[in-house]
């Protein structure tokens, strides 16, 4: 090669082998710094395709986990209320049995409708029973308020003696699937019919409406035997039979509530495994090896270094055409 002033070749040669170890070394600055494999479309744009898919999917599983917890949490209240139910119509049950005592008088059975008619009272609040605002129970004609999401079915009941009853149903519908179709996935969370599980029958000569304890929806009259509040006055106007039916019916119900806790949860394990799984592959597309990121960054901070110092070299080639002149 001739000995020139204006070209330098291998200098510019050097100089671009500076520039392109430069750049490996920024990447793997970046990649260290961020700890992402991923940093730009340009780095891997199919890959990064794939990972906003599976970040937005891990993002709605998420959001679900969190609906499906609350919902166990509205499953969990609604039987805590059942459980109250169930110990009131218990206690009426015991006072109907007392009030049957033949040593008993009148006034006696009096003191026991003044505590009977006080439970039905409470009967009556906890049907009105919420969970941020949402009703845990329904009236009979529908959600007393919170009616979100709210559908009205038909349900069977099979009473003690084997006689069907048939009584609204209301629900409300969980989704449990990302794609928010309800043939995907959805749990049906029964809203209790609080007027069909106190129902016992007419208890008036002057009404064949049937009432329920608590005159939960009922619209029971407020004449013959029944207070202002439509409350039944007399303890005796209730058989003992219709207490064990109203206890057998809260425990159906409640049944109903524990079986949907275990699906729910059930549910909730799928959810979960399925976001880790989703997780772990966002990971493998977007998330840089330390390990050989590091390795690379040492063999590139050695290249820019062997490059910078090639090149000063290169630059200095060019003087030896001036120890001719002269």
């Amino acid at each position: 090669m001739p000995v020139v002033i204006n070209s330098n070749a291998t200098a510019t040669a050097s100089s671009q082998n500076l520039s392109r170890a430069n750049d490996a070394l920024r990447k793997s600055l970046e990649r260290l710094s961020t700890g992402k494999r991923i940093n730009s479309a340009a780095d891997d744009a199919g890959g990064l395709s794939v990972a906003y898919k599976l970040n937005s999917k891990m993002n709605r599983t998420s959001s679900i986990i969190q609906n499906s917890q609350n919902a166990l949490s509205y499953l969990q209240m609604q039987d805590s209320s059942l459980a109250a139910a169930g110990k009131i119509a218990d206690r009426m049950g015991e006072l109907r049995t007392m009030a049957q005592d033949i040593t008993k008088n009148s006034g006696d059975i009096e003191n026991y409708s003044k505590e009977f008619i006080e439970l039905q009272g409470q009967l009556s609040q906890i049907a009105m029973e919420k969970f941020n605002g949402i009703s845990l129970f329904s009236t009979g004609t529908g959600t007393a308020s919170g009616t979100l999401n709210s559908s009205t079915g038909g349900g069977t009941y099979i009473d003690t003696d084997g006689t069907a009853r048939t009584y609204d149903t209301f629900s409300r519908t969980l989704q449990t699937h990302d794609s928010g179709n309800t043939t995907d996935g959805s749990v049906s969370l029964n809203v209790i019919n609080f007027k069909f599980m106190l129902s016992i029958g007419p208890v008036a000569s002057n009404s064949t409406a049937a009432a329920n304890l608590g005159n939960v929806g009922s619209g029971n009259p407020t004449t013959g035997k029944f207070n202002a509040s439509g409350y039944i006055n007399d303890i005796k106007e209730v058989s003992v039979g219709a207490f064990t039916d109203v206890i057998a019916r809260i425990a159906d119900m409640r049944a109903e509530n524990g079986a949907e806790q275990n699906r729910v949860m059930q549910r909730l394990d799928l959810l979960q495994s399925n976001l880790t799984n989703i997780e772990a592959a966002h990971g493998r597309i977007m998330d840089a090896d330390i390990a050989l990121e590091s390795t690379r960054f040492a063999r590139h901070n050695i290249l820019v270094q062997a490059s910078a110092s090639m090149t000063a070299q290169a630059n200095q080639l060019s003087s030896v055409a001036l120890s001719l002149i002269g």
